[in-house]
């Protein structure tokens, strides 16, 4: 409908996506099957979400390849080979768009189109989409596909402007790459994306400066190229994997084992942890069933990481440095191929900024522990402002004209991290309060966009027109998921599960951790009550 003053009209729909990563691009294969008129907003310039925008140097995923990949279509499953154990970046992109070609998605996606605004219009009972463009949507339903890691987090180092050269954020790298050779790199932060990146830039650069503020564990990848015989082998048995991993906490078909590591003697869980660690990746905290939930348990692997760090790391100090001191796992557990041992390398030095933090950015360098240190090109390693940073980032505005931004001032609220009382009409995929980032995202995007779907059918069936989280519903929710998060020792750290890593944040563990079959059997049970907890009309 157009509006005045020279305004063009809304484009009409019957469901907006906002976001054409892995979650949009299901979302908007889900509503079609409906036979629901759909467009999907996308600020890049091409499918891909998080894999489009992080191109950075030993960009991977920490889930194994094979199980990194949707399930919703058979077909895909075997049409689709992996080449590496751990995918990086661009094969990842490169399903991104196998996926797009194959379903012909790209036609109801519109790119380079970053939604400014989103406005729930009572009367109608429809959102209203605004570009910074001036472009208009309207639809009945809406749903934010933005991904949970999308938001990139740059501190406001005093003088960051005054550099002289340039710069540049891991989850915003040039898509035609950086050339670094010869030139003398700053690398601000030691999270999971300068950890895949730090070996690879150290290759190349004259000389790399790492600034840590907090160690961080990490745990070798042992990548390799997978053989055919392996791929045929997990191809002919996708059905019977994808059931066992939706049976595990984190939807990922690891080996877990429901032994506590202290009732286990000495010699024998040094075994295990040694088996992990030659095996790679994230499994190792499948180890024992108390690593998560008591301090002493936790203290075994974390003793055992840190001995494997100082057995790396040539110099003492450097490995002290390294040696992180808080819990494994309550930050994100990397994985990662040389991180260690690329600090034994001439080029590479290590600057610890935990306890004097960072004074300012010169024009020809990073200032720290009152002195100067040169830099050609800084890389701002400095993650993501998780979870909620892409929705509040839109100015999203609820009934009665209430922004989402006030509704979690004091951190978010959500029903079953799919929906968000005072805001009818409006779905998050993988949102605060979903296991989203505890989880293998692939079948957590898929069971978030099965969900939704299922939804919408059911409120087209009853002839709906509005659907809203019960505030009651929401509460108990949010204290249910807070209840589950103070069992576990995730939630005791600083880390950006909580926001720490953005200053002003509220201070809430935002995931759910009750892990991923749990919530399935509670989605289950409010779409079979008739979607207990929302008010329908």
């Amino acid at each position: 409908m157009a509006k005045g003053n020279g305004e063009s009209a809304a484009e009409e729909f019957d469901a907006i996506v906002v976001g054409a990563g892995f979650a949009g691009m299901y979302m908007l294969h889900r509503l079609r099957g409906l036979g629901m008129r759909t467009v999907v907003l996308e600020a890049g310039g091409d499918v891909g979400g998080t894999w489009y925008w992080n191109r950075y140097p030993g960009a991977r995923c920490d889930v194994e390849s094979v199980q990194y990949s949707y399930q919703f279509d058979a077909a895909l499953q075997q049409e689709w080979t992996w080449t590496e154990r751990y995918a990086g970046q661009p094969e990842i992109l490169a399903y991104a768009n196998h996926v797009a070609d194959r379903f012909d998605l790209r036609r109801d996606i519109r790119f380079g189109t970053r939604v400014a605004t989103a406005v729930f219009d009572e009367a109608e009972a429809r959102w209203e989409l605004e570009t910074g463009a001036g472009e208009r949507f309207r639809a009945r339903w809406c749903v934010m596909a933005l991904g949970c890691l999308s938001a990139a987090n740059l501190p406001d180092f005093e003088g960051r402007e005054s550099f002289e050269g340039p710069t540049y954020h891991t989850g915003r790298w040039p898509h035609g790459g950086v050339d670094l050779a010869g030139k003398r790199v700053a690398v601000i932060g030691t999270g999971s994306s300068a950890i895949q990146s730090i070996p690879v830039l150290a290759r190349e650069a004259r000389h790399l400066t790492v600034f840590q503020r907090t160690a961080n564990y990490s745990i070798p990848a042992h990548n390799r190229p997978l053989e055919p015989e392996f791929v045929a082998e997990v191809k002919a048995r996708y059905p019977e994997l994808r059931a066992r991993a939706r049976t595990m906490p984190s939807g990922i078909d690891l080996d877990y084992r429901p032994l506590s590591a202290l009732a286990t003697p000495e010699d024998e869980r040094r075994t295990e942890f040694e088996r992990r660690w030659a095996h790679g990746g994230l499994s190792f905290l499948g180890c024992f069933s108390d690593l998560l939930f008591e301090e002493d348990a936790n203290r075994t692997a974390a003793d055992f990481v840190r001995a494997k760090i100082a057995g790396i790391v040539d110099d003492p100090e450097t490995a002290r440095l390294l040696a992180p001191t808080n819990i494994i796992g309550c930050k994100r557990l990397c994985v990662d191929t040389g991180y260690y041992a690329t600090f034994n390398r001439p080029n590479v030095e290590l600057v610890d900024v935990s306890e004097r933090p960072i004074e300012a950015i010169a024009p020809g360098g990073v200032r720290a522990h009152g002195r100067e240190w040169p830099a050609d090109a800084i890389v701002f390693a400095t993650g993501f402002d998780a979870m909620t940073g892409a929705l509040e980032r839109i100015d999203i505005r609820g009934a009665g004209g209430r922004r989402l931004r006030d509704a979690w001032a004091e951190g978010p609220r959500t029903y079953l991290g799919l929906t968000v009382a005072g805001f009818p009409n409006l779905f998050t995929v993988t949102g605060p309060g979903s296991p989203s980032v505890l989880t293998n995202m692939l079948p957590s995007i898929e069971q978030h966009v099965d969900w939704i779907a299922d939804c919408l059918a059911a409120m087209r069936d009853r002839g709906a027109r509005r659907m809203e989280a019960e505030p009651e519903a929401q509460d108990a929710w949010v204290e249910h998921a807070s209840e589950t998060a103070s069992l576990s020792l995730r939630s005791t750290c600083s880390s950006w599960y909580i926001g720490a890593n953005v200053p002003g944040k509220p201070r809430v563990f935002m995931p759910y951790i009750g892990g991923l079959p749990a919530y399935i059997e509670k989605c289950d049970a409010v779409a079979a009550a008739g979607y207990g907890g929302f008010r329908i009309e």
